[in-house]
């Protein structure tokens, strides 16, 4: 009986841990053509299992546009002294990103590539 229930909590290890350590590909990025953005928070959502910032960037034609940006963990984050406090709507950012391949007004972006506006830098008080 003993041996039957180790060789199911086996079984049921090896089944899960294949979820637990998956995650999902960065190959929608394209890393190898980082563009520069520069826009205004719309929203900063600090959330598992990834932080998005969603910016509005004014286009040649004076229309704006949403841009989506996937960020890493809240955990993450944390480590570097951010907060889901650390930017507000209508903080004024550049940003390089790596974008979506698609096309689409998204991409992903990082704490080391993503000051102010003015090229301060993202200061986290405590």
């Amino acid at each position: 009986m003993r041996r039957q229930l180790s060789a199911l909590a086996g079984c049921a290890f090896v089944a899960t841990s294949g979820a637990a350590l998956a995650h999902h590909s960065f190959a929608m990025f394209d890393q190898e053509n980082p563009i520069e953005l520069q826009g205004v928070v719309k929203e900063f959502k600090f959330t598992s299992p990834h932080t998005f910032i969603i910016i509005e960037t004014k286009q040649q034609d004076g229309s704006t546009q949403l841009w989506s940006l996937e960020g890493g963990a809240p955990s993450a984050l944390v480590r570097d002294g951010w907060s889901s406090k650390t930017l507000k709507p209508g903080d004024e950012l550049q940003l390089t990103i790596e974008p979506l391949r698609s096309g689409a007004p998204g991409g992903s972006w990082s704490v080391g590539k993503t000051k102010f506006k003015d090229g301060r830098p993202i200061m986290v008080t405590p």
